[in-house]
């Protein structure tokens, strides 16, 4: 293995040649153009960072489910999961953050960069009412660069063809996962019947 240890052996495999592109799609706001694909996103990767590490955690939601409050900006809902409040837990400790819009079909990804804080008011809370179900609290982020991502990876990937999707036959299910590392103690075959229904009731 060749380890690299410093940003001199970085940058001489790499060298600088970014592109013009590179730095002019940089904003310190929601453009125009950028509230588009946030307004069309059903989808965000919520990556934060905290004294127990790095999270990232997945939320998603009907498209344009993240708000734009002002150019400057957002908020997330954060709506029924786990319980594990990792992401609310580090933006407590440390409120940087950063968002991955995905936009099924689109290859273009859009990331925004900023710092979060987590909000309890409750008059936002029942704006984000959805079936009669406020969230417990909304992530609000102050955005400090927004930018798009080429589209390779997501080329690269063909993410979005139907022939490469895959059957949840061929891998195991949570149920199978859980009971693997619990030694059977939690989950199994009943976990995996019950949950279909269990998520129908708790999806708010």
């Amino acid at each position: 293995m060749s380890r690299i240890t410093t940003i001199e052996q970085l940058e001489a495999i790499y060298g600088s040649g970014v592109t013009e592109a590179s730095t002019a799609k940089v904003a310190a706001r929601i453009t125009p153009e950028y509230r588009q694909l946030i307004e069309g996103s059903p989808f965000v990767a919520l990556a934060t960072s905290g004294p127990e590490g790095l999270d990232c955690s997945p939320r998603g939601d009907l498209a344009g489910f993240v708000r734009i409050h002002d150019d400057q900006t957002l908020m997330l809902p954060d709506r029924r999961g786990n319980n594990r409040v990792d992401s609310l837990r580090n933006i407590v400790h440390d409120p940087r953050v950063a968002l991955l819009f995905l936009i099924p079909g689109l290859t273009t990804t859009f990331r925004v960069n900023g710092r979060a804080f987590v909000e309890t008011d409750q008059s936002l809370l029942e704006s984000f009412t959805v079936e009669g179900r406020a969230p417990r609290s909304v992530t609000v982020v102050e955005v400090e660069e927004a930018y798009f991502q080429c589209a390779r990876a997501l080329i690269r990937s063909e993410l979005w063809n139907p022939a490469r999707h895959r059957s949840p036959k061929e891998f195991p299910t949570p149920g199978q996962i859980l009971a693997a590392l619990s030694d059977e103690q939690v989950g199994g075959e009943s976990y995996d019947r019950e949950w279909p229904e269990r998520a129908a009731k708790t999806m708010w």
